[in-house]
């Protein structure tokens, strides 16, 4: 398997899937991550490809644990004092230099769910071709031989459509909402395959194309919304604003284009995504939430 690996990704629905052949499991609120094993280290990966090994350096040590050649897709979470899995908290680890990532590590660590074996060491090798259940039982059977207290840990799953909507109804604080996968589904990059998601809040994730005003400090971005349109968000708020400017500024420029509306923006290579609030009229109100 290369690296990076392009992620399977969900679509949002109304209402979960009905029949035998569904598996519902939590979708928790953190930083989507692919653990690489390699033959003399542990490598992390963001949804977008970007290496992230030197800020999540605690869950690179605990996948010393996980076997030579094992890959798998999770989530990286934190949790406060109480308890609760706070975004913000993954946030400011994602965004940190790695000397601040140590010290946010030793006040709070992190945690690796893991919801996919996309590769496990010889003879299995490349499972993403393997229906999801055969995935999900080398999943529990690879993470059952690591320590007790390892942070490593398999998200929970449910067969049970009416569990899985108690927990839709029931957990909110760090649980964005369920994830449904068919359970004879090979993982597939992008959303072709069967993973169908209902989420709490009416948000959606959109792909940063762009920008206006200077890349370190932009008033707006340019993002493409899962329709493939591409708008103008709202005016970022000054953090929000600083947070995505390095990244921005980082990017290869690839000169003016324009939106669906036809709003002018700097255009440029990201592998950015950010979670925006959205209308559906022709022309949509943008508001960029947060950094995905």
């Amino acid at each position: 398997m290369d690296w990076p690996v392009s992620v399977a990704l969900a679509q949002s629905v109304p209402e979960l899937p009905t029949g035998t052949d569904w598996s519902y499991e939590v979708k928790l609120d953190g930083h989507r991550m692919i653990m690489w094993r390699t033959g003399d280290g542990v490598r992390l990966q963001a949804r977008s490809g970007r290496e992230v090994t030197a800020v999540w350096g605690d869950l690179a040590l605990a996948g010393h644990h996980l076997p030579a050649g094992a890959v798998l897709d999770g989530e990286a979470v934190i949790t406060t004092e109480d308890g609760r899995i706070s975004f913000d908290a993954a946030q400011a680890r994602a965004a940190s230099s790695p000397t601040r990532a140590r010290r946010l590590a030793a006040h709070r660590p992190a945690h690796y769910i893991a919801f996919d074996a996309l590769q496990l060491p010889s003879p299995n090798g490349d499972m993403r071709a393997r229906p999801y259940s055969e995935r999900r039982a080398a999943l529990l059977g690879l993470l059952a031989e690591l320590p007790a207290n390892t942070p490593i840990q398999a998200v929970s799953a449910t067969t049970d459509r009416d569990t899985a909507l108690t927990w839709y109804d029931t957990l909110h604080q760090g649980i964005e909402g369920i994830v449904a996968k068919r359970t004879t589904s090979p993982y597939r990059a992008g959303r072709a395959g069967a993973w169908l998601k209902i989420r709490h809040a009416e948000t959606m994730d959109a792909e940063v194309v762009g920008y206006t005003g200077p890349p370190l400090r932009p008033r707006t971005l340019a993002v493409r919304l899962p329709d493939e349109r591409t708008a103008l968000s709202q005016r970022l708020s000054a953090p929000l604003a600083a947070q995505v400017g390095p990244y921005l500024a980082a990017a290869p420029v690839l000169g003016w284009a324009r939106t669906t509306a036809g709003d002018a923006y700097t255009a440029a290579e990201f592998g950015l995504v950010v979670e925006v609030l959205a209308g559906t009229t022709r022309h949509p109100v943008v508001t960029v939430t947060r950094m995905r």
